[in-house]
């Protein structure tokens, strides 16, 4: 009789959970509670733009040498480093007066917290081959629906709590816990020196610079994309050319910072790209739903933190459903239709709303929807894309870090995306209803009239039609947005719809 593998120890697991939830959790909090901090740093939009390319930048070019640290430090250093990276960027974050320290603070965050989803999907690698690996991937999945899930909720809390900073506080208590599991579960074995990667500082300065250079264009696009197309052209351009150089030279490497040519599988460039697209669209509703949710139908921003960690607590669910039936019916294209489908009628459901629209009626079953999708094709894509690719832990992580630097411009692209489809929809509606907007037009004069009746016995007849007048501009640029939010819902229901049929006739992941 076969002996059973023993289970993998706790820490082991908890190490694997809370580093993927980090990831999530300090990248969705700091994304929702990002108005808040602004305010309280004293950071234009611009400047807070700045801080996310940063943070970004510095967190490929961590990635990237993920492998190269470990085979040097062992894990258990690596992660205990990263974790101390983490943590005083944390403590900076929290004590910021200045945009400044926030910026300094971020640049640390980054240093350090760049790698945690990585390690942690690298990690359950060191669970020897046996059912008990799925364990792993268990404990894997449920930290990056609980990130995912918590994040607006926590952030939203801080934020009614007038104390803002708490948001890093959580981050590095989880960190410090984070750490004392680390340390008694994860290996400190060294790579033998002939069989290390290599790294060449030109290389690695070619990729740090492109890296920055093409998020901050892509941040910078929210800005000046319709005043100044020449220069954010000509950024993405130098930075286009900087990236192919580095991974050009690095394809050519014998012993590379990433293994490339091991990585030239169908169903690994083809899982690469759909999760390249999850971070698109996770960065894109990230910064739409509070729009739709605050600016255009009104609700306190608690509130709307809220609802969204509880749309997203189906994330959760989804994973326990999914874990049942995997080894019951582990195909893949299930998973992927009924993860598309509930994009689709996410979409569609909140492109159906109105002013009117209730919280728990219209728009919780829409967000249930989002955290299906985000972990029925997350999950399921994370499980096939590596399966051509994991049978060496160095190319393991290598298309670990690989995906994950696709993830940081993912994230960075949909945000561009989803600020330039507001401004545009927005602009044109408003040029529509701003034609109603005249003297000559018999219903603007009658809500004139209404509005002045209501707030004559308040301030009286001579500043009742002025005060009117600026209600009505207030409405017509709240009814511009929540329309311009309508159209970009209806976008996403029809990505819905295109990903689920591609994914029901498509051979490659079955």
């Amino acid at each position: 009789m076969k002996p059973h593998a023993p289970r993998p120890p706790l820490s082991l697991r908890l190490t694997i959970l809370l580093l993927t939830a980090l990831e999530f959790l300090q990248a969705g909090m700091i994304a929702f509670a990002a108005g808040p901090i602004m305010g309280e740093i004293g950071a234009a939009p611009e400047e807070f733009s700045l801080a996310a390319a940063c943070y970004a930048s510095v967190a490929i070019v961590t990635i990237s040498k993920q492998r190269w640290l470990v085979e040097r430090l062992g894990w258990r250093n690596f992660v205990l480093l990263s974790l101390g990276f983490f943590i005083f960027g944390s403590i900076v974050c929290a004590g910021s007066s200045s945009y400044q320290q926030f910026l300094l603070g971020r640049a640390v965050m980054g240093l350090g917290g760049a790698a945690f989803m990585t390690s942690g999907r690298v990690i359950v690698n060191l669970i020897p081959p046996s059912p008990m690996r799925f364990i792993g991937i268990k404990y894997f999945a449920t930290g990056l629906a609980l990130g995912i899930a918590m994040a607006p909720g926590l952030a939203s809390w801080t934020v009614a709590q007038d104390s803002w900073n708490v948001i890093f506080v959580i981050l590095s208590t989880v960190a410090g816990i984070t750490g004392v599991f680390a340390a008694v579960s994860l290996p400190t074995e060294l790579v033998a020196k002939d069989l290390r990667t290599q790294s060449h500082p030109i290389l690695f300065m070619s990729l740090a610079s492109g890296s920055f250079l093409l998020l901050y264009t892509l941040q910078r696009s929210q800005y000046d994309f319709f005043s100044d197309v020449t220069l954010l052209v000509t950024g993405g351009s130098v930075a286009a050319f900087a990236l192919y150089y580095f991974f050009r030279a690095i394809y050519r490497h014998e012993r590379p910072l990433l293994e490339l040519n091991a990585l030239k599988q169908p169903r690994y460039i083809a899982g690469v790209g759909l999760f390249t697209l999850c971070y698109v669209l996770l960065g894109a509703n990230n910064y739409m739903l509070p729009v739709l949710m605050q600016r255009t139908l009104g609700f306190s921003w608690q509130t709307v933190g809220k609802f969204q960690t509880l749309g997203l607590l189906s994330a959760l669910a989804g994973w326990f459903v999914m874990a049942w039936m995997i080894p019951k019916w582990p195909g893949a294209k299930k998973f992927f239709v009924v993860g598309f489908g509930a994009l689709a009628i996410f979409g569609w459901q909140l492109s159906r709303l109105n002013g009117s629209a209730d919280l728990w009626l219209d728009v919780l079953p829409a967000l249930t929807g989002n955290g299906i999708f985000l972990m029925f094709v997350m999950a399921t894509t994370a499980m096939q894309t590596f399966r051509d690719v994991q049978h060496n832990e160095t190319v393991l992580s290598h298309a670990q870090q690989l995906k994950n630097m696709l993830a940081q411009f993912g994230m960075a692209l949909g945000v561009a995306l989803a600020t330039l489809s507001l401004q545009w929809r927005t602009t044109e509606h408003y040029a529509v209803l701003n034609g109603r907007f005249s003297t000559g037009d018999p219903v603007y004069i009658h809500h004139i009239q209404q509005f002045a009746d209501t707030l004559t016995a308040g301030v009286g007849g001579a500043q009742s039609m002025s005060l009117a007048v600026a209600q009505l501009a207030q409405l017509l640029s709240q009814q511009a947005t929540l329309l311009a939010c309508l159209d970009y819902f209806s976008a996403i229901a029809f990505i819905g719809l295109l990903g689920l049929v591609i994914m029901q006739t498509q051979r490659l992941m079955k």
